[in-house]
């Protein structure tokens, strides 16, 4: 089957980052499914992983965390899924991902694919929606029916902050509060629900003063935390709660005790790399965000389409991704 892969972690500039590549087909048992894999998205956990995580042996790594496809071979213990259902997933960070024609995965973390979605429609949204709910809901527990409270969401305009806003928006009577720094940013998240946006390269105290906004409850950050500590910390509402997904060097939370503000930190992958007792929860998370997309509650995030799956366009749009200027997600399909 055709791949694409790495041996080397390489700056992305180098054409010997990512290369097409002929692997074995993979093979199913137990609760695996195989996957014909039509299209993909790619996440920032793709370019970290390219450029800083060795390879064993001599084998090529696959990486790649977002499909969308066909269901063609199951495993002898599989009950959730048949030949030819239609699935969508975010996968599994221990094994080979999602940068192939054929995908083996573990039935628990798959869900059916919004049918009112196009594969390319539908890659964009797994990762970043598992995210985003499992922040909301499993780390900070925001309540779904208290309309005084106000969620400040920081670096919103990305995957993870495009879903989020919608699922507070729709799921929530949180008042949503989120940062960007471009008009067509500050466009974009207007359009999703947030009922205000401020500029993240302004000081935030400063901001929330500007515009009269009311301390928030929750604060999540989806990039450049270990930068926004100490005014989160200003901001936030006594016996807070604060969310983080990226990979500070360090992270101070001292500035925390003195509104004893808890700290919570969001892993998607957590639940498939220790196949936790709970693991299906991504299974049901994700139908359930497939019900939202049906029914027009929330809708996808595909910001652009680079084409073609191959070693070309992936290392274009990894390079892109790596600027932190997406807009939403970038997908690819077909091979």
């Amino acid at each position: 089957m055709k791949a694409i892969g790495y041996k080397e972690n390489l700056p992305i500039e180098d054409v010997k980052s990512l290369q097409d590549v002929e692997l074995a087909m993979p093979k199913v048992t137990g609760k695996d499914i195989l996957v014909e894999i039509k299209a993909i998205s790619v996440n920032p956990a793709d370019y970290k992983v390219r450029a800083g995580m060795p390879v064993q042996g001599d084998d090529w790594k696959v990486i790649g965390w977002d499909a969308a496809g066909v269901v063609k071979e199951v495993g002898e213990d599989v009950s959730l899924f048949k030949i030819g259902d239609e699935v969508w997933y975010a996968g599994d960070f221990t094994r080979q991902g999602s940068y192939a024609q054929f995908q083996v995965v573990d039935e628990r973390i798959v869900g059916k694919k919004p049918a009112s979605l196009s594969y390319a429609e539908a890659a964009a949204l797994p990762l970043t929606s598992l995210t985003a709910w499992e922040m909301l809901f499993d780390r900070l527990e925001v309540a779904k029916n208290d309309a005084s409270e106000s969620i400040l969401v920081i670096g919103a305009a990305g995957g993870v902050g495009s879903i989020l806003v919608q699922l507070a928006k729709k799921l929530t009577k949180l008042n949503i509060i989120a940062t960007a720094s471009r008009e067509e940013t500050t466009a974009w998240l207007k359009e999703l629900g947030a009922d205000s946006v401020i500029n993240h390269r302004n000081k935030l105290s400063e901001e929330f003063e500007k515009y009269g906004l009311p301390a928030p409850e929750y604060v999540v950050s989806l990039n450049a935390t270990e930068q926004h500590v100490e005014e989160i910390a200003k901001l936030i509402k006594p016996q807070g709660k604060f969310g983080f997904i990226d990979d500070p060097k360090s992270l101070n939370v001292m500035p925390f005790k003195g509104k004893a503000v808890s700290t919570h930190i969001e892993l998607m992958f957590t639940r498939s790399m220790f196949q936790t007792e709970d693991m299906i929860e991504q299974h049901n998370i994700l139908n359930k965000v497939s019900e939202l997309i049906d029914s027009k509650t929330i809708k996808t995030t595909l910001g652009e389409n680079f084409g073609t799956i191959n070693a070309e366009n992936l290392r274009k749009a990894h390079a892109f991704l790596e600027t932190g200027k997406a807009k939403g997600k970038i997908v690819l399909e077909g091979f």
